[in-house]
Formats: structure tokens, sequence, C-alpha cells
């Protein structure tokens, strides 16, 4: 009985992060609607949306680089290829750890920037904005499992700027004549914290991994 619970819960949980996967990339516009219908609990979107999608994201990292590895051209000076177990444990948890933390800065600094832009402050909402905005970068992530096409998952994150720029209006009552500017400001601070956080946590695994 257990089991049959537990699998049924599963199942309902992998179809609901199906569906606003699908519904945020296909709908966007109407995806946010009922996104900001929706009680902006912070800790339920991480765990049912957030982390399982980056751990997706880190678990393809992790097999990329553990079984096929990436091959770096030096021109002259030869080639070198990056493979292993340890590296590809290291780069996975770094990309699940990371995009939580990310998640927090970016939607304190977009909270914090919102009076600047004419739009109400309201952290729930931020946090709603950057996890769905983030959801092309996680999908892309998938490509990770062959370390060579990282680089065309990591073009798939560009979306995320559409919906960023279409989540602000519905979600931070943002007027649409400052939506661009909020979504460039925005932009810089998710990937400056992006960037910091993995150059922080990179090194730091890597001592004991």
């Amino acid at each position: 009985m257990e089991e049959q619970t537990f699998n049924q819960s599963f199942n309902q949980h992998s179809s609901n992060i199906i569906k606003r996967v699908t519904g945020i990339i296909a709908k966007p516009k109407e995806e946010w609607e009922i996104i900001n219908n929706e009680s902006a609990d912070i800790k339920q979107i991480l765990i049912t949306y957030v982390l399982p999608l980056a751990a997706l994201s880190g678990l393809c990292t992790m097999l990329g680089y553990a079984l096929i590895g990436k091959t770096i051209d030096f021109g002259i000076f030869g080639t070198v290829t990056q493979k292993g177990w340890a590296m590809g444990i290291q780069a996975g948890i770094v990309t699940i750890i990371s995009s939580g933390i990310s998640v927090f800065v970016s939607a304190f600094v977009i909270n914090a920037f919102a009076v600047s832009f004419k739009s109400e402050q309201n952290f729930g909402k931020s946090a709603q904005l950057v996890s769905y905005a983030f959801t092309p970068t996680w999908i892309g992530g998938i490509l990770s499992i062959i370390p060579s096409l990282s680089w065309i998952g990591s073009l798939f994150g560009l979306y995320g700027l559409y919906l960023l720029y279409l989540g602000l209006m519905p979600l931070m009552k943002t007027p649409k004549e400052h939506a661009v500017g909020y979504v460039l400001v925005s932009v810089l601070v998710i990937i400056i914290s992006y960037v910091v956080i993995g150059l922080i946590l990179t090194p730091f695994f890597a001592l004991f991994i």
C-alpha cells in the first residue's frame, strides 16, 4: 500500500512538472497568468520544481563527464580530455547547489530593484519569476550528457530572457515601458550570481572529491 501511494505521488508530481515545463515554454503568457494566481510558496517551489529540474541537469552533467568526457583543442599544444567520475560528480553537485542558491540570490536582488522600475516588491513573486524563467536553462542542461554539446544546451537559456520579460508584468506588476530595463538588470544579476557561485563552489568541492 505504501509503495502504491508513493508511486501515485511520484507520478502525479512528475506530471505536474511536465505540465509546468510544457506550459512555460510553449505558452508562457498564459502560464504566467496561472502562476500569478498560485501561492508564492518558496519552499514548495524549490522542493517540487527547482531541485528536480536542477538534479536532472546535474545528473546529465555528471554522467557526461564521467562516461564520455570533453576534449579541448589547444591547437599546436595538442588536446586535453576532461573525463572521470570525480570531475563528473563535482560538476553535477555544483550544478544542483548553484541552481538553488542562484534562485535565492537573483530573487532577492530582483525584488530589491522593483521600486526602481515602478514595480511591486514581493519576494515570493520574484522567486516564482526566477524559478520558472530558469526552466530553459535546466532543460538545456540535459544535453550536458554529451559534454561537447553542452554549449547548445546553454543557448536554450536565452529563451529564459523572453520568459523573464513576460513574467515581470503579471508577477511584479511592472509597467511595460520599464520591463526591458528591468530584464537587462535582472539578467546581469543572474549571470553574475551564477558565475560567482560556481567559482566558489567548484574549488570547494574539489577538495573533497
